[in-house]
């Protein structure tokens, strides 16, 4: 759906016009009520189902069955206001600090790796003082802040070839230091870049041939890889290896898929009941984090979880149309990553 959308406003903004008059650049947009009630409604949600989730792992570490909805809460809490005050200026004043912001993302980057918490084998999270956070995640709005102002700075000329090879080597630093650590947010961010510049490139073509030797490439990678995933003792195959066939690692690596998919089967079509999870008390590792679906499913049954799914996907509805009819092709990027 989100490939879907990216295609939709690139060619809406190339049959409409990428930049409109200055009067209508400077006028205050009205706030997109459905928008704001979505989010509400989605953190709400989220809300209630980390206190279910989060019960017995809070009770039984920390003795305190509210621990992580307090936490989580709090961050809820930030967020909100964050959302209000972003909302009330001119996103054109975040451009401008789009440097600024591409450089203070390295840093992080780089600080993570040298001093951030390891968890489960992993650095990817940074402790200062109270406030603990990931900066690949900060990492990709700086991102999309440096390529809308890597547009703006090339004068919109964006149709040449050197415009999408200068853009790829200058995010090469933080995709890499990213990367080394999170490779999942890395391609994340990939993919966010390669869509950006799609939209900002008047021509087809060179994507499309991108695309076709991409494909080439994925079909000789997968054809290597199925020879040697069985024999390899690389971590990121195993994953793959655990993915493609969790029964086989029931009792290893792939003990967490196979209980999460217990949790949804036991669910059943309505579920069992808000609250009323069995496998959340410690059958499904970290049931209040990656698996917390599992949990919405078994307790609100295949119903719920496709309720949940449909409103993630209006959401990806609003911003694409909101995207599309963004002032400039500067909004329409901002939206759109």
């Amino acid at each position: 759906m989100y490939i879907f959308g990216i295609f939709y406003i690139a060619f809406n903004k190339r049959l409409l016009g990428c930049f409109m008059s200055d009067q209508k650049k400077n006028a205050q947009p009205p706030v997109d009520t459905a928008l704001l009630i979505l989010v509400l409604v989605l953190a709400v949600f989220g809300l209630i189902i980390l206190l279910s989730a989060s019960e017995y792992n809070g009770r039984v570490r920390f003795h305190d069955s509210a621990y992580y909805f307090k936490k989580q809460l709090f961050a809820t809490s930030l967020g909100l206001g964050a959302m209000y005050v972003i909302s009330t200026m001119n996103y054109r004043f975040f451009v401008r600090l789009a440097p600024a912001a591409y450089l203070l993302s390295t840093l992080l980057s780089t600080a993570v790796l040298l001093v951030g918490q390891e968890i489960n084998g992993s650095k990817r999270w940074l402790n200062l003082g109270p406030l603990s956070f990931q900066p690949s995640e900060f990492a990709k709005v700086a991102v999309i802040l440096f390529l809308t102002w890597q547009i703006e700075y090339s004068r919109r000329r964006t149709d040449g070839f050197w415009f999408m090879c200068r853009t790829m080597l200058t995010l090469l630093p933080i995709v890499g230091l990213v990367g080394s650590n999170n490779l999942s947010t890395a391609i994340i961010i990939f993919c966010i870049t390669m869509g950006l510049i799609f939209i900002a490139h008047p021509k087809v073509k060179p994507f499309l041939i991108a695309a076709g030797v991409g494909i080439v490439l994925i079909i000789i990678f997968v054809m290597i890889l199925s020879s040697s995933l069985e024999t390899s003792s690389s971590f990121r195959l195993r994953r793959i290896l655990v993915w493609l066939h969790p029964e086989d690692f029931a009792s290893g690596d792939g003990y967490q898929t196979i209980q999460a998919l217990y949790a949804i089967g036991s669910g059943g079509f309505l579920g069992r009941g808000l609250g009323n999870s069995i496998q959340k008390l410690g059958s499904v590792p970290e049931a209040q984090n990656d698996m917390i679906f599992s949990i919405v499913c078994e307790e609100l049954g295949i119903l719920g979880g496709i309720i949940l799914l449909l409103l993630f996907a209006y959401l990806l509805y609003r911003l694409f149309f909101i995207a599309q009819n963004a002032p400039d092709m500067f909004g329409s990027l901002m939206v759109s990553g």
